[in-house]
């Protein structure tokens, strides 16, 4: 289901097109991921920092993102991780001047094993996505890889993967029918149409949509909640769901009775 490649090189007029800015920008340092950690008592935040870019991904933010990932799940003291961005948007996905510019490849991701989709869905560690504003693309892969998520008003949802020329291969077309159906995910893919966040809560892409201002206290509440469960029964459940997830229903059940 992770099968993908860019699919050829992007031309500089998709990358003006699909960021809303100018494809020739000033070349930056490759030795500065754009991310925050920020850990509190039971709980970890990353924050995805590149307000500039609409806090897209370059190689070395997606291998700090992997490597915090994993030191968070390591720790035993850390009974969530919240995925978030610094304002105005969550993720506008891979940094698309970066790919056109040569510097970002998906066998690179690979190679340097800096892949955030496929790592949020091998953490135990419950994961919840804070969405503060636009996802995405990849930036909407990473809220499906994520177990929860809580959205702000502000969140908007889009697959642009057919408009820029780039095939999925952080999970969406196999996670996002999972989610809101396959007809749903169709629509948002082979149009790239923008989903608000009280849409994304009715069709099951987010739990709940909240006030911008509530983000948040929202989002601490569902860590509360967790650090509230037993912690051995949550790991368990937590990799019943992951193991069985896309098994054909009888196969599930019966695993499912089995592990109980």
């Amino acid at each position: 289901p992770r099968a993908g490649t860019l699919a050829g090189s992007v031309r500089r007029d998709r990358v003006a097109a699909a960021t809303g800015s100018a494809p020739d920008r000033p070349s930056r340092s490759r030795s500065m991921p754009r991310l925050t950690v920020e850990r509190s008592t039971d709980h970890v935040t990353l924050r995805l920092d590149a307000p500039e870019r609409r806090n897209a991904l370059d190689l070395e933010t997606m291998a700090a993102l992997v490597a915090a990932l994993r030191a968070a799940d390591d720790d035993p003291d850390v009974r969530a991780v919240v995925l978030t961005g610094t304002d105005p948007a969550f993720c506008a996905g891979l940094d698309l001047a970066e790919i056109a510019a040569g510097r970002l490849e998906l066998a690179e991701v690979a190679r340097l094993d800096a892949d955030p989709w496929q790592v949020l869905q091998e953490l135990t560690t419950p994961t919840i996505a804070a969405v503060n504003g636009p996802a995405v693309t990849g930036g909407l892969e990473l809220v499906l890889c994520c177990d929860l998520a809580v959205a702000s008003e502000r969140a908007r949802f889009a697959d642009t993967h057919a408009r820029v020329g780039i095939h999925p291969s952080g999970g969406l077309s196999v996670l996002l029918p999972r989610f809101i159906g396959l007809r749903q995910a169709l629509g948002m893919s082979l149009t790239g149409r923008f989903v608000d966040a009280e849409e994304a809560a009715a069709l099951g892409l987010v739990n709940v949509a909240v006030p911008h201002d509530q983000l948040v206290a929202a989002t601490d509440q569902v860590v509360s909640a967790i650090v509230g469960t037993d912690p051995v029964v949550l790991h368990e459940l937590l990799a019943t769901y992951r193991r069985l997830s896309g098994v054909p229903l009888a196969e599930a059940l019966q695993a499912e009775r089995e592990r109980g």
